[in-house]
């Protein structure tokens, strides 16, 4: 019984997992065929929650609420101050797509299909363990240790980064 129960569970993440990375290739080919730069942007959240879904499913909350929290929360409300002060045209815009963009579909095959056979290549199906050869649960306290601890300092340093980029579209969109 237990057998069947964990493979219902296997069955139900893979399902979700691809309704969720379906609705993220849907989202991320919106974010660059669209010809509106805030739709653009707003597909981008839609592909970045996406994200945070699937850390969800893989059992990393923490990450997950990070996810929504620096990337949703933050970059996109940046990146949106960003369209609105720099003064860029709100609406349709006919003339964002340049002329190569042709080449970048065989281009962009290509990368994912190398990226996937290096991937597939290097750990097939090898699964995360400590020293003692025990599995490795992936737990809240971990990831928190990890960021408040060895990455503390990367952290505030691209909180300072995401702060120089606010103050340098406002100085760009000010009026003299």
């Amino acid at each position: 019984m237990s057998a069947l129960l964990a493979t219902d569970i296997n069955v139900a993440q893979n399902v979700g997992f691809y309704i969720i990375a379906a609705l993220m290739l849907y989202g991320a080919l919106r974010v660059v065929t669209t010809n509106n730069v805030v739709h653009a942007a707003l597909w981008l959240v839609v592909v970045l929650g996406g994200v945070a879904a699937q850390y969800i499913l893989a059992a990393a909350e923490f990450v997950a609420v990070s996810q929504i929290m620096v990337y949703i929360g933050a970059v996109m409300v940046l990146f949106l101050f960003g369209i609105m002060l720099t003064r860029a045209t709100i609406g349709e815009e006919g003339e964002l797509n340049n002329q190569g963009w042709a080449i970048g579909i065989p281009v962009a095959l290509l990368l994912f299909g190398m990226f996937a056979w290096v991937v597939i290549d290097q750990y097939q199906d090898d699964v995360i363990t400590d020293l003692s050869g025990e599995r490795i649960a992936s737990t809240t306290e971990r990831i928190s240790d990890g960021y408040l601890g060895d990455y503390l300092v990367p952290l505030i340093a691209l909180s300072f980064v995401l702060l120089a980029a606010a103050i340098g579209s406002i100085v760009l969109a000010r009026k003299d």
